[in-house]
């Protein structure tokens, strides 16, 4: 899963995506039916916005 294009992710949004992840691994465990993509996208909007986070820091240089 490891991408080269992601955008370094500070402490907190680590610990938000294990969170997350986590939170999906024990929907997963109720069945293959289960929804996961709310949870899915709260993971996308942490590294959309880890991306815009190092396009700011890498124009301010």
């Amino acid at each position: 899963m490891a991408q080269h294009n992601q955008p370094p992710l500070t402490a907190a949004e680590k610990v938000k995506i294990a969170g997350l992840t986590a939170r999906m691994c024990k929907r997963s465990l109720a069945g293959e039916d289960v929804h996961l993509g709310d949870l899915q996208r709260k993971v996308d909007r942490i590294l959309d916005g880890a991306a815009k986070r190092h396009e700011r820091e890498s124009a301010q240089q």
